[in-house]
Protein backbone atom coordinates (compact mmCIF):
# COMPACT_ATOMS: atom_id res chain seq x y z
CA UNK A 1 0.00 0.00 0.00
CA UNK A 2 1.20 3.50 -0.79
CA UNK A 3 -0.20 6.56 0.98
CA UNK A 4 -0.05 10.09 -0.44
CA UNK A 5 -1.09 13.08 1.64
CA UNK A 6 -1.92 16.47 0.12
CA UNK A 7 -2.84 19.52 2.17
CA UNK A 8 -4.54 22.62 0.83
CA UNK A 9 -6.83 25.56 1.43
CA UNK A 10 -9.95 24.48 -0.44
CA UNK A 11 -12.29 21.92 1.08
CA UNK A 12 -14.80 22.53 -1.70
CA UNK A 13 -12.09 21.87 -4.29
CA UNK A 14 -11.15 18.51 -2.76
CA UNK A 15 -14.79 17.52 -2.45
CA UNK A 16 -15.60 18.65 -5.98
CA UNK A 17 -12.76 16.56 -7.37
CA UNK A 18 -14.25 13.37 -5.96
CA UNK A 19 -17.88 14.24 -6.58
CA UNK A 20 -17.17 14.89 -10.27
CA UNK A 21 -15.70 11.40 -10.47
CA UNK A 22 -18.85 10.03 -8.88
CA UNK A 23 -20.99 11.89 -11.43
CA UNK A 24 -18.93 10.35 -14.23
CA UNK A 25 -19.38 6.87 -12.79
CA UNK A 26 -15.66 6.36 -12.13
CA UNK A 27 -15.86 6.65 -8.34
CA UNK A 28 -18.29 6.02 -5.52
CA UNK A 29 -18.65 7.11 -1.91
CA UNK A 30 -18.06 4.09 0.35
CA UNK A 31 -17.92 5.77 3.77
CA UNK A 32 -19.00 8.98 5.54
CA UNK A 33 -17.59 8.84 9.05
CA UNK A 34 -18.92 11.07 11.87
CA UNK A 35 -21.74 12.51 9.79
CA UNK A 36 -25.20 12.92 11.29
CA UNK A 37 -26.97 11.39 8.27
CA UNK A 38 -26.63 8.01 6.62
CA UNK A 39 -24.19 8.00 3.71
CA UNK A 40 -26.85 7.51 1.03
CA UNK A 41 -28.87 10.49 2.32
CA UNK A 42 -26.04 13.02 2.20
CA UNK A 43 -26.14 15.69 -0.50
CA UNK A 44 -23.21 17.81 -1.60
CA UNK A 45 -23.88 20.59 0.90
CA UNK A 46 -24.23 18.12 3.78
CA UNK A 47 -20.82 16.69 2.97
CA UNK A 48 -19.18 20.08 2.63
CA UNK A 49 -20.78 21.93 5.58
CA UNK A 50 -19.72 19.26 8.09
CA UNK A 51 -16.09 20.01 7.20
CA UNK A 52 -16.33 23.77 6.68
CA UNK A 53 -18.09 24.22 10.04
CA UNK A 54 -15.06 22.71 11.74
CA UNK A 55 -12.62 24.73 9.62
CA UNK A 56 -14.45 27.93 10.60
CA UNK A 57 -13.45 27.27 14.22
CA UNK A 58 -9.89 28.29 13.43
CA UNK A 59 -9.78 31.18 10.98
CA UNK A 60 -6.06 31.73 11.52
CA UNK A 61 -5.24 28.39 9.90
CA UNK A 62 -5.52 28.75 6.14
CA UNK A 63 -4.32 25.23 5.31
CA UNK A 64 -7.35 23.33 6.56
CA UNK A 65 -7.89 20.68 3.89
CA UNK A 66 -6.41 17.17 3.93
CA UNK A 67 -6.79 14.99 0.83
CA UNK A 68 -5.29 11.50 1.14
CA UNK A 69 -5.03 8.68 -1.38
CA UNK A 70 -4.31 5.07 -0.43
CA UNK A 71 -3.02 3.14 -3.44
CA UNK A 72 -2.92 -0.60 -3.99
CA UNK A 73 -1.16 -2.61 -6.73
CA UNK A 74 -2.91 -4.30 -9.64
CA UNK A 75 -4.44 -7.61 -8.62
CA UNK A 76 -5.04 -6.56 -5.01
CA UNK A 77 -8.82 -6.36 -5.13
CA UNK A 78 -10.33 -5.30 -1.81
CA UNK A 79 -14.01 -5.15 -0.86
CA UNK A 80 -15.62 -1.90 0.28
CA UNK A 81 -15.87 -3.30 3.81
CA UNK A 82 -12.17 -4.11 3.90
CA UNK A 83 -11.28 -0.66 2.54
CA UNK A 84 -13.41 0.93 5.26
CA UNK A 85 -11.52 -1.05 7.90
CA UNK A 86 -8.16 -0.10 6.40
CA UNK A 87 -9.17 3.56 6.27
CA UNK A 88 -10.33 3.52 9.89
CA UNK A 89 -7.03 2.04 11.08
CA UNK A 90 -5.06 4.48 8.95
CA UNK A 91 -6.92 7.55 10.24
CA UNK A 92 -6.37 6.41 13.82
CA UNK A 93 -2.69 5.86 13.06
CA UNK A 94 -2.18 9.41 11.76
CA UNK A 95 -4.10 11.04 14.60
CA UNK A 96 -7.34 11.84 12.70
CA UNK A 97 -9.55 9.28 14.48
CA UNK A 98 -11.81 12.01 15.91
CA UNK A 99 -12.31 13.81 12.60
CA UNK A 100 -15.22 13.47 10.15
CA UNK A 101 -14.10 12.19 6.77
CA UNK A 102 -15.40 10.94 3.42
CA UNK A 103 -13.98 7.92 1.60
CA UNK A 104 -14.27 7.51 -2.18
CA UNK A 105 -13.35 4.40 -4.11
CA UNK A 106 -11.90 5.34 -7.53
CA UNK A 107 -11.95 3.13 -10.62
CA UNK A 108 -10.34 5.52 -13.08
CA UNK A 109 -6.68 4.53 -13.11
CA UNK A 110 -4.42 1.58 -13.77
CA UNK A 111 -4.48 0.56 -10.09
CA UNK A 112 -7.15 0.36 -7.34
CA UNK A 113 -7.14 3.28 -4.90
CA UNK A 114 -9.27 5.34 -2.53
CA UNK A 115 -9.42 9.05 -1.69
CA UNK A 116 -10.10 10.46 1.77
CA UNK A 117 -11.30 14.04 2.29
CA UNK A 118 -11.15 15.60 5.74
CA UNK A 119 -9.99 18.67 7.69
CA UNK A 120 -7.21 19.09 10.21
CA UNK A 121 -9.26 21.47 12.40
CA UNK A 122 -10.75 19.74 15.45
CA UNK A 123 -14.11 20.50 17.08
CA UNK A 124 -12.42 22.72 19.72
CA UNK A 125 -10.65 24.75 17.03
CA UNK A 126 -7.28 23.13 17.65
CA UNK A 127 -5.18 22.44 14.58
CA UNK A 128 -3.74 18.98 13.91
CA UNK A 129 -0.16 19.52 12.81
CA UNK A 130 0.65 18.29 9.32
CA UNK A 131 4.39 18.75 9.78
CA UNK A 132 6.15 15.48 8.85
CA UNK A 133 2.78 13.72 8.95
CA UNK A 134 3.53 11.73 5.82
CA UNK A 135 7.08 10.85 6.85
CA UNK A 136 6.33 9.85 10.42
CA UNK A 137 2.77 8.87 11.43
CA UNK A 138 1.66 7.86 7.94
CA UNK A 139 4.64 5.58 7.31
CA UNK A 140 4.19 3.85 10.66
CA UNK A 141 0.44 3.38 10.10
CA UNK A 142 1.00 2.14 6.56
CA UNK A 143 3.46 -0.55 7.64
CA UNK A 144 1.21 -1.78 10.43
CA UNK A 145 -1.76 -2.01 8.08
CA UNK A 146 0.25 -3.93 5.47
CA UNK A 147 1.07 -6.57 8.08
CA UNK A 148 -2.42 -6.70 9.61
CA UNK A 149 -4.25 -7.07 6.28
CA UNK A 150 -1.46 -8.92 4.44
CA UNK A 151 -1.15 -6.23 1.78
CA UNK A 152 1.65 -5.80 -0.73
CA UNK A 153 4.35 -3.69 0.89
CA UNK A 154 5.05 -0.27 -0.59
CA UNK A 155 8.70 -1.24 -0.96
CA UNK A 156 7.68 -4.12 -3.23
CA UNK A 157 5.51 -2.11 -5.59
CA UNK A 158 6.08 0.88 -7.85
CA UNK A 159 3.60 3.63 -7.10
CA UNK A 160 0.67 3.61 -9.50
CA UNK A 161 2.68 1.83 -12.17
CA UNK A 162 0.68 -0.78 -14.12
CA UNK A 163 2.13 -4.29 -14.15
CA UNK A 164 3.50 -4.81 -17.66
CA UNK A 165 5.57 -7.95 -17.15
CA UNK A 166 2.61 -10.22 -17.83
CA UNK A 167 1.74 -8.38 -21.01
CA UNK A 168 -1.63 -6.83 -21.81
CA UNK A 169 -4.68 -7.81 -23.77
CA UNK A 170 -6.69 -5.79 -26.26
CA UNK A 171 -9.23 -3.41 -24.75
CA UNK A 172 -12.80 -4.67 -24.60
CA UNK A 173 -15.22 -1.81 -24.02
CA UNK A 174 -17.52 -2.39 -21.10
CA UNK A 175 -15.54 -5.30 -19.68
CA UNK A 176 -13.02 -3.18 -17.78
CA UNK A 177 -12.87 0.43 -16.61
CA UNK A 178 -11.82 2.53 -19.62
CA UNK A 179 -9.01 4.52 -18.07
CA UNK A 180 -7.45 1.48 -16.43
CA UNK A 181 -7.47 -0.47 -19.69
CA UNK A 182 -6.00 2.44 -21.69
CA UNK A 183 -3.34 3.05 -19.02
CA UNK A 184 -2.19 -0.57 -19.05
CA UNK A 185 -2.01 -0.77 -22.83
CA UNK A 186 -0.25 2.58 -23.23
CA UNK A 187 2.29 1.73 -20.56
CA UNK A 188 3.18 -1.51 -22.32
CA UNK A 189 3.29 -0.09 -25.85
CA UNK A 190 5.25 3.08 -25.01
CA UNK A 191 7.75 1.09 -23.00
CA UNK A 192 8.38 -1.72 -25.49
CA UNK A 193 7.73 -0.41 -29.02
CA UNK A 194 9.99 1.90 -31.01
CA UNK A 195 7.79 4.33 -32.95
CA UNK A 196 8.75 7.76 -34.28
CA UNK A 197 5.41 9.41 -35.04
CA UNK A 198 1.83 9.47 -33.85
CA UNK A 199 0.60 7.44 -36.87
CA UNK A 200 3.21 4.78 -36.08
CA UNK A 201 2.11 4.71 -32.45
CA UNK A 202 -1.50 4.39 -33.58
CA UNK A 203 -0.57 1.51 -35.86
CA UNK A 204 0.40 -0.42 -32.73
CA UNK A 205 -2.33 0.89 -30.44
CA UNK A 206 -5.07 -0.03 -32.88
CA UNK A 207 -4.08 -3.68 -32.50
CA UNK A 208 -5.16 -3.28 -28.89
CA UNK A 209 -8.38 -1.36 -29.78
CA UNK A 210 -6.97 1.98 -28.64
CA UNK A 211 -6.32 5.21 -30.60
CA UNK A 212 -4.52 8.48 -29.88
CA UNK A 213 -6.42 11.49 -31.21
CA UNK A 214 -5.24 15.09 -31.74
CA UNK A 215 -8.65 16.27 -32.90
CA UNK A 216 -9.39 17.93 -36.24
CA UNK A 217 -6.84 20.42 -37.56
CA UNK A 218 -9.20 23.33 -36.94
CA UNK A 219 -9.98 22.29 -33.35
CA UNK A 220 -8.76 24.01 -30.19
CA UNK A 221 -7.23 20.74 -28.97
CA UNK A 222 -5.09 20.41 -32.10
CA UNK A 223 -3.99 24.06 -31.88
CA UNK A 224 -2.89 23.54 -28.28
CA UNK A 225 -1.10 20.24 -29.06
CA UNK A 226 -3.61 18.34 -26.95
CA UNK A 227 -4.06 14.60 -27.08
CA UNK A 228 -6.88 12.22 -26.12
CA UNK A 229 -7.04 8.44 -26.07
CA UNK A 230 -10.10 6.50 -27.22
CA UNK A 231 -11.24 2.92 -27.03
CA UNK A 232 -12.17 1.36 -30.37
CA UNK A 233 -14.83 -1.20 -31.18
CA UNK A 234 -14.21 -4.29 -33.30
CA UNK A 235 -14.62 -2.23 -36.49
CA UNK A 236 -12.13 0.43 -35.43
CA UNK A 237 -14.74 3.05 -34.50
CA UNK A 238 -14.29 5.29 -31.45
CA UNK A 239 -16.47 4.26 -28.54
CA UNK A 240 -17.13 5.54 -25.03
CA UNK A 241 -15.58 8.62 -23.45
CA UNK A 242 -12.03 9.75 -24.38
CA UNK A 243 -9.34 10.09 -21.71
CA UNK A 244 -7.00 13.10 -21.55
CA UNK A 245 -3.34 12.20 -21.97
CA UNK A 246 -2.37 14.40 -19.02
CA UNK A 247 -4.58 12.36 -16.66
CA UNK A 248 -2.95 9.01 -17.50
CA UNK A 249 -0.03 7.52 -15.56
CA UNK A 250 3.23 8.58 -17.21
CA UNK A 251 1.44 11.53 -18.86
CA UNK A 252 1.79 10.35 -22.50
CA UNK A 253 1.04 13.83 -23.85
CA UNK A 254 2.05 14.87 -27.35
CA UNK A 255 4.99 16.88 -25.98
CA UNK A 256 6.30 13.87 -24.05
CA UNK A 257 5.75 11.53 -26.98
CA UNK A 258 7.69 13.84 -29.31
CA UNK A 259 10.71 13.43 -27.05
CA UNK A 260 10.16 9.68 -27.22
CA UNK A 261 10.00 9.86 -31.03
CA UNK A 262 13.53 11.31 -31.10
CA UNK A 263 14.89 8.57 -28.88
CA UNK A 264 13.12 5.80 -30.80
CA UNK A 265 14.55 7.02 -34.10
CA UNK A 266 17.93 5.91 -32.76
CA UNK A 267 16.74 2.79 -30.95
CA UNK A 268 15.06 1.26 -34.00
CA UNK A 269 18.01 1.75 -36.40
CA UNK A 270 19.63 -1.66 -35.71
CA UNK A 271 16.46 -3.43 -36.93
CA UNK A 272 15.98 -1.55 -40.19
CA UNK A 273 18.49 -3.51 -42.29
CA UNK A 274 17.05 -6.92 -41.42
CA UNK A 275 13.48 -5.79 -42.13
CA UNK A 276 14.53 -4.55 -45.57
CA UNK A 277 16.21 -7.89 -46.21
CA UNK A 278 12.98 -9.75 -45.37
CA UNK A 279 10.95 -7.47 -47.64
CA UNK A 280 13.37 -7.75 -50.54
CA UNK A 281 13.25 -11.53 -50.36
CA UNK A 282 9.46 -11.58 -50.51
CA UNK A 283 9.07 -8.93 -53.19
CA UNK A 284 11.21 -10.91 -55.61
CA UNK A 285 8.03 -12.69 -56.60
CA UNK A 286 4.66 -11.14 -57.50
CA UNK A 287 2.23 -11.26 -54.59
CA UNK A 288 -1.22 -9.98 -53.75
CA UNK A 289 -1.62 -7.77 -50.68
CA UNK A 290 -3.04 -10.63 -48.63
CA UNK A 291 -0.29 -13.01 -49.68
CA UNK A 292 2.34 -10.47 -48.68
CA UNK A 293 0.63 -9.88 -45.34
CA UNK A 294 0.42 -13.59 -44.58
CA UNK A 295 4.05 -14.26 -45.48
CA UNK A 296 5.30 -11.30 -43.47
CA UNK A 297 3.21 -12.37 -40.47
CA UNK A 298 4.94 -15.74 -40.57
CA UNK A 299 8.23 -13.84 -40.24
CA UNK A 300 6.97 -11.84 -37.27
CA UNK A 301 6.21 -8.70 -39.27
CA UNK A 302 2.79 -7.09 -39.52
CA UNK A 303 2.09 -4.82 -42.48
CA UNK A 304 -0.77 -2.34 -42.28
CA UNK A 305 -2.05 -0.98 -45.60
CA UNK A 306 -4.15 2.18 -45.65
CA UNK A 307 -6.43 2.91 -48.60
CA UNK A 308 -8.72 5.82 -49.43
CA UNK A 309 -12.39 5.49 -50.37
CA UNK A 310 -11.44 4.80 -53.98
CA UNK A 311 -9.24 1.91 -52.89
CA UNK A 312 -5.94 3.64 -53.68
CA UNK A 313 -3.09 2.68 -51.39
CA UNK A 314 -1.78 5.82 -49.68
CA UNK A 315 0.02 4.55 -46.60
CA UNK A 316 1.93 1.54 -45.34
CA UNK A 317 3.35 0.74 -41.92
CA UNK A 318 5.51 -2.21 -40.90
CA UNK A 319 5.50 -3.50 -37.31
CA UNK A 320 8.45 -5.75 -36.52
CA UNK A 321 6.87 -7.79 -33.72
CA UNK A 322 10.08 -9.60 -32.85
CA UNK A 323 12.05 -6.42 -32.19
CA UNK A 324 9.12 -4.13 -31.34
CA UNK A 325 10.17 -1.67 -34.05
CA UNK A 326 7.72 0.32 -36.18
CA UNK A 327 8.57 1.79 -39.60
CA UNK A 328 6.60 3.84 -42.09
CA UNK A 329 7.18 2.43 -45.56
CA UNK A 330 9.03 5.49 -46.84
CA UNK A 331 11.37 5.36 -43.82
CA UNK A 332 12.78 2.11 -45.19
CA UNK A 333 13.35 3.67 -48.59
CA UNK A 334 11.43 4.83 -51.64
CA UNK A 335 11.04 1.23 -52.81
CA UNK A 336 8.84 0.44 -49.82
CA UNK A 337 6.63 3.52 -49.94
CA UNK A 338 2.91 3.14 -50.57
CA UNK A 339 3.14 4.39 -54.16
CA UNK A 340 5.93 2.01 -55.14
CA UNK A 341 4.44 -0.94 -53.29
CA UNK A 342 1.11 -0.44 -55.05
CA UNK A 343 2.81 -0.94 -58.43
CA UNK A 344 4.27 -4.29 -57.32
CA UNK A 345 1.22 -5.90 -55.75
CA UNK A 346 -0.99 -8.13 -57.86
CA UNK A 347 -4.76 -7.53 -57.81
CA UNK A 348 -6.71 -9.82 -55.54
CA UNK A 349 -8.63 -12.66 -57.22
CA UNK A 350 -12.28 -11.76 -57.77
CA UNK A 351 -13.51 -14.25 -55.18
CA UNK A 352 -11.33 -12.59 -52.51
CA UNK A 353 -12.13 -8.96 -53.24
CA UNK A 354 -15.33 -9.03 -51.20
CA UNK A 355 -13.46 -10.06 -48.06
CA UNK A 356 -10.18 -8.24 -48.64
CA UNK A 357 -9.02 -6.23 -45.64
CA UNK A 358 -6.11 -3.84 -45.39
CA UNK A 359 -5.11 -5.07 -41.94
CA UNK A 360 -4.91 -8.84 -42.39
CA UNK A 361 -4.56 -11.08 -39.37
CA UNK A 362 -4.67 -14.87 -38.87
CA UNK A 363 -7.76 -16.72 -37.70
CA UNK A 364 -9.15 -15.68 -34.35
CA UNK A 365 -7.57 -18.67 -32.56
CA UNK A 366 -4.15 -18.31 -34.16
CA UNK A 367 -4.21 -14.54 -33.73
CA UNK A 368 -5.05 -14.80 -30.03
CA UNK A 369 -2.27 -17.32 -29.41
CA UNK A 370 0.19 -15.21 -31.37
CA UNK A 371 -0.70 -12.00 -29.50
CA UNK A 372 -0.35 -13.75 -26.14
CA UNK A 373 3.00 -15.15 -27.18
CA UNK A 374 4.22 -11.75 -28.33
CA UNK A 375 3.13 -10.00 -25.16
CA UNK A 376 4.65 -12.61 -22.86
CA UNK A 377 7.87 -12.48 -24.87
CA UNK A 378 9.02 -9.09 -23.62
CA UNK A 379 12.65 -8.79 -24.60
CA UNK A 380 14.28 -7.87 -21.32
CA UNK A 381 17.66 -7.40 -22.95
CA UNK A 382 16.21 -4.97 -25.49
CA UNK A 383 14.43 -3.09 -22.71
CA UNK A 384 17.69 -2.69 -20.83
CA UNK A 385 19.23 -1.21 -23.94
CA UNK A 386 16.27 1.14 -24.26
CA UNK A 387 16.63 2.30 -20.69
CA UNK A 388 20.36 2.84 -21.07
CA UNK A 389 19.82 4.88 -24.20
CA UNK A 390 17.02 6.78 -22.51
CA UNK A 391 19.26 7.74 -19.59
CA UNK A 392 21.91 8.93 -22.02
CA UNK A 393 19.31 10.97 -23.87
CA UNK A 394 18.07 12.49 -20.60
CA UNK A 395 21.48 13.88 -19.79
CA UNK A 396 21.43 15.82 -23.02
CA UNK A 397 18.11 17.42 -22.19
CA UNK A 398 17.21 19.75 -19.37
CA UNK A 399 13.91 18.01 -18.96
CA UNK A 400 13.68 14.23 -18.65
CA UNK A 401 10.96 12.14 -20.20
CA UNK A 402 7.94 11.41 -18.04
CA UNK A 403 7.12 8.07 -19.59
Amino acid sequence: MVAKIKSGKSLIGALNYNERKVAKGTAKLIAAVRYSKDMDKLNFHDKLLRLTDLAAGNERTKTNTVHISLNFPNGERLSDDRLQQITQDYMIGIGFDGQPYLVYRHEDAGHPHIHIVTTNIKSDGERISLHYLGQNQSEKARKEIEVKYQLTKAEDQKLQKPDMKAGVKAADYGQEETKRSITNILGYVVRTYKFTSLPELNAVLQQYHIAADQGSKDSRMYARSGLMYWMLDSKGNKIGVPIKASSIYGKPTLKALEERFKLNATLRKPFKKNLIKVLDEMLKHPLTAQQLQKQLWAKGVQIILRRNEEGRLYGVTFIDKNNKAVFNGSDLGKTYSANQLATKLLPEPKQNRQTQTDDWSPTATDHGQSIRSQLLDVLFEAEQQDLAALNKFKRKKRKGLNL
